[in-house]
């Protein structure tokens, strides 16, 4: 959508084990998508993280943040009333609400043991207000015929999203989908045309429209459709245990529902489609229905 903040930097790789958070605030890079494994020796670790009793997690983590945690397999892990799956390699992952405050407790009861909280603490973030100006007016207020039409649309979103699986897509490093300039961060409000909005759920990255858009980490194609209201072209890939991103504003899909894509391979193509005020890529994420933070996702890899 519209606003202007510049990117440029290349990614790095860390090799690790176990765990992901990310613990300061991002700054905009660009980077090229390249496969990556899923073996343990390429998963993301955050610097502080230190097992506690059998379980590695942070102490602390930003708003919007993505958290991967190991412990024991056979683990039962419980966070904010829902039972998390545990992988056989022992991963969990759970989202980080935009306006969260800590400490975030997450419950661990090992095989024969007891439960036992593990706290972490969530460090607040700033959310500047994003004026974007030009959008087409029946995007903005929608009459009450199009209303309905964009709640069945999103419910449809909604519901591509429930899936949880075992597959660890989610913990290899993510890349960028695409190059471009930073032109809307995760959180910040949005006003448009004057009129206030919900905060902005994900990350615009400003590129040309037929820009090849690229599969930041591997997983299954749960929903794709060409035109819809809001959203234009739109696209989510799950990268598994109910992790997924979402591409939005497309003018192309090249994939269908229930293809495996694997990270770097082509998926679509960058478009204006929908509300968008020029050609660029929305890219969200979701954890368990928690939108969280594509940038602080990619800072994980660095």
């Amino acid at each position: 959508m519209s606003r202007r903040s510049s990117h440029s930097a290349s990614r790095k790789r860390l090799p690790i084990l176990a765990v992901a958070a990310l613990c300061s605030l991002p700054t905009a890079h660009s980077q090229t998508a390249s496969p990556a494994s899923t073996t343990p020796s390429k998963r993301l670790v955050a610097a502080d993280a230190a097992p506690v009793r059998g379980t590695v997690l942070p102490s602390s983590v930003q708003q919007g943040a993505l958290v991967i945690g190991r412990t024991h397999p056979a683990a039962v892990v419980e966070y904010d009333g829902r039972r998390l799956r545990v992988s056989p390699n022992g991963l969990f992952v759970l989202g980080v609400d935009r306006d969260a405050t800590g400490p975030l407790v997450v419950a661990v009861k090992p095989p024969g043991g007891s439960v036992l909280p593990h706290r972490i603490e969530v460090t607040a973030r700033d959310w500047p207000i994003e004026r974007v100006n030009g959008a087409p007016p029946k995007t903005v207020n929608p009459p009450p015929q199009i209303a309905e039409r964009i709640a069945r649309e999103q419910a449809l979103i909604v519901a591509s999203r429930k899936r949880d699986d075992a597959r660890e897509d989610f913990a290899q490093p993510f890349v960028w989908p695409v190059r471009g300039r930073i032109s809307g961060r995760f959180g910040n409000q949005r006003i448009y045309d004057g009129t206030p909005k919900s905060p902005h759920g994900g990350m615009d990255i400003a590129a040309p429209t037929g820009t090849p858009v690229k599969a930041p980490a591997g997983g299954i194609v749960i929903f794709a459709a060409n035109d819809l209201y809001l959203t234009g072209g739109t696209l989510l890939i799950d990268h598994g245990a109910g992790v997924s991103s979402n591409f939005l504003h497309l003018s192309r899909i090249d994939v269908k529902v229930g293809d495996r894509v694997e990270q770097g391979q082509v998926v679509a193509a960058v478009g204006a489609t929908g509300r968008a005020t020029g050609p660029h890529l929305h890219w969200g994420m979701h954890c368990h229905g928690v939108r969280v933070d594509p940038l602080l996702v990619l800072e994980l890899a660095k």
